[in-house]
């Protein structure tokens, strides 16, 4: 074969030179497609897994019956849960109807890329289970709202302090067990339900003591402030009662936290004097209503009092109780204990 006919690329033909020069030509074009599938297998991940640097914690997203496509990822944008809304819509076309995503409240308590937020919905995993949360004797109203709105970011404590208005005193604390989407009004009827199921069993002894229920009720809520064992709890009650039956004020310090937001040392004599029907220093008898919501231990006291010779009390900053049966025992009490 005439030497000039021989192709260039025949590698058998081919100097030294031009081997080496080939194999260079396809050692760098497999260098550049390897380092373009890497570029698009991190364009991927970003697009695809990588969840937005600002995805919300502990978030309920509600995607309401009958939301279109375009609405759910404005909703999902808006509320951080994805990165593109071009790439969601173009992966949601490749994979799925627009119907097949499934109306709901969605929680997030974890990071998401944008594949799983996508099959999540598509799914319907709303990832809502219910929640352990307790509520310890002697909140109030307020406090459990705020026990709420710190567990569940999007409880609606303002509804729920609106609601529970006229029920301070009336709601059990207790350990109970909700979804992170629950409203204020299944709180309220839950703990509600439990204070009634709990009282029950008492409100023929209630009705035998000649007091009303919610007599009993703005009693234990003192007691629950005020006392921190049983055993001081029933002599507390007893005292308590006692003054009421003398027509001696109670003189507890124990309602100035709930209507004036101080305790026991912060009170001036000008706070004595407030005008308030919760102010058991003016006012005579019982405040005006409940301070707080009491366990079954400081109704059971309030219901079942333990008499004693004692008329005054007070607790030291260790906490420990110190009776007196009359005033000039309790001033010394005061010397001894308080200074």
């Amino acid at each position: 074969m005439p030497k000039e006919n021989v192709p260039k690329d025949n590698l058998f033909y081919l100097k030294k030179e031009q081997i080496v020069a080939l194999f260079q030509k396809y050692n760098e074009e497999s260098i550049k497609a390897f380092l373009a599938f890497i570029f698009l297998c991190f364009l991927i991940t970003v697009l695809f897994f990588r969840p937005p640097s600002d995805f919300p914690s502990d978030k309920i997203v509600q995607i309401e019956e009958g939301a279109s496509l375009n609405q759910i990822i404005g909703i999902l944008q808006k509320e951080n849960i994805i990165r593109s809304s071009f790439w969601f819509k173009v992966f949601a076309y490749a994979t799925l109807n627009q119907n097949d995503l499934v109306a709901g409240d969605y929680f997030f308590n974890q990071k998401l890329g944008l594949v799983s937020v996508l099959f999540k919905l598509a799914n319907g995993e709303y990832g809502l289970t219910p929640e352990s949360v307790t509520f310890y004797e002697g909140l109030t109203n307020l406090e459990i709202a705020q026990v709420l709105k710190k567990r569940f970011e999007n409880f609606d404590d303002e509804t729920f302090i609106a609601i529970s208005k006229d029920k301070e005193g009336f709601l059990f604390p207790d350990t109970y067990m909700f979804l992170p989407n629950v409203g204020p009004r299944e709180v309220l009827s839950t703990l509600q339900n439990n204070f009634d199921n709990r009282i029950e069993p008492f409100l023929e002894d209630i009705e035998k003591s000649g007091k009303t229920l919610e007599e009993i009720i703005i009693m234990a809520s003192i007691i629950e402030r005020e006392a921190r064992t049983q055993g001081s709890r029933d002599i507390i009650s007893g005292i308590l009662w006692k003054r009421i039956e003398i027509d001696m004020p109670l003189q507890v310090d124990a309602v100035f936290p709930y209507f004036l937001g101080k305790n026991t040392y912060q009170l001036t004599l000008k706070d004595l004097e407030s005008d308030s029907l919760y102010n058991t220093y003016k006012y005579k008898g019982l405040p005006y209503g409940p301070i707080a919501n009491p366990g079954l231990s400081s109704i059971k006291a309030s219901l079942y009092p333990k008499m004693s010779p004692y008329l005054f009390y007070l607790s030291d900053k260790n906490g420990m109780m110190h009776y007196a049966e009359d005033f000039e025992g309790h001033k010394r009490n005061r010397v001894l204990y308080l200074r």
